[in-house]
C-alpha cells in the first residue's frame, strides 16, 4: 500500500509541476541571475562535460518531443534568434520544476515510513538530477550563443 501511495503522490506533483511550468510567467525567469546563473565551480557549464551529458541529454524522456504543441522546440534551427530568449527561460522553468519533484519527493517517507519510502524517495531525486544537470550544461551555452548573437565578434564556440 505504501507504495502504491508514494507512486500516485509522485505522479501527481509530476502532473502538478507540469502544469505550474506552462502557466508560471516566463518574466519570472533569468538566466543571468540566482540561482540560474553560472557559479564559479561550474566554469561557464564545462564542469558537466565531467559527465558526458552531450552523449546522453537526448536518451532521456523530453517533455516538448512528448508534448510539442505545449513547449516551444529546442532545436536551433530556422529562425532561432527569436527563440533563444525563451529557450533560455524555458530552462530556468525546468529547473526549478526539477529541483522541486526532488523535494516534494522526500514527502514518500512519510507516506511509506521506513526502508520502502526512504528508496522511493531517494530515487525519486536521482532520477530527477539528470534533468537538472542537462539545464546547468546547457544554459550557459545558450547564452554564450546569444551573446554572441547580440555581439558578433564576441562569438566563442559553444560546443567546449
Amino acid at each position: 500500500m505504501g507504495f502504491l501511495k508514494c507512486a500516485c503522490y509522485l505522479a501527481l506533483t509530476g502532473v502538478l509541476a507540469f502544469l505550474a511550468g506552462r502557466i508560471v510567467p516566463k518574466g519570472w525567469f533569468h538566466a543571468d541571475r540566482f540561482p540560474y546563473r553560472c557559479f564559479p565551480f561550474e566554469d561557464e557549464g564545462r564542469f558537466y562535460n565531467k559527465f558526458k551529458i552531450r552523449v546522453w541529454q537526448n536518451k532521456v524522456p523530453d517533455m516538448s518531443r512528448i508534448f510539442p504543441g505545449l513547449l516551444p522546440p529546442k532545436s536551433l534551427t530556422g529562425n532561432y534568434r527569436e527563440r533563444l530568449p525563451r529557450m533560455l527561460q524555458e530552462t530556468c522553468v525546468a529547473e526549478l520544476t526539477h529541483a522541486l519533484l526532488c523535494v516534494t519527493g522526500l514527502y514518500c517517507v512519510r507516506l511509506w515510513p521506513g526502508a520502502g519510502g526512504a528508496v522511493i524517495a531517494l530515487l525519486n531525486v536521482f532520477l530527477n538530477m539528470p534533468f537538472i544537470l542537462i539545464q546547468r550544461y546547457n544554459r550557459p551555452r545558450l547564452a554564450r550563443l546569444a551573446q554572441g548573437l547580440r555581439e558578433p565578434r564576441n562569438l566563442k564556440p559553444i560546443l567546449t
